[in-house]
């Protein structure tokens, strides 16, 4: 069973809780099956990394981590503000996602199968 995340992968988003709690940033990638999104600038974690070979360097790498999808809220692009969103199915099988807070039509997605 799929599970839906209400952002996508370039969605601007606004964290809610957690040490990253206030920061805005874009979504590098996001993982419906364990509720998880990757955002730029949030959550950064140290990796200490070790050379592999002769001409690679090691050292302390900063790097993001994985948040829960649930710790983020959308920007809408009209109003500049943290949002949630409703989906709006078409007959024809096309969905939009819009904006709660003043109705603007966020993005529109295509119904890949039909039955």
């Amino acid at each position: 069973m799929a599970n839906n995340i209400h952002v996508k992968k370039g969605d601007n988003v606004y964290v809610l809780s957690g040490k990253d709690k206030g920061k805005k940033g874009k979504v590098l990638s996001v993982n419906p099956a364990d509720m998880m999104v990757l955002i730029e600038g949030v959550n950064m974690s140290t990796k200490h990394k070790k050379p592999r070979s002769r001409y690679q360097a090691g050292g302390i790498i900063h790097q993001e981590s994985p948040i829960n999808s649930s710790k983020v809220m959308l920007i809408c692009e009209r109003c500049k503000a943290p949002t949630k969103i409703s989906k709006l199915v078409h007959e024809d099988g096309q969905k939009d996602r819009v904006c709660k807070r003043c109705g603007e039509i966020i993005d529109t997605q295509k119904e890949s199968k039909e039955d």
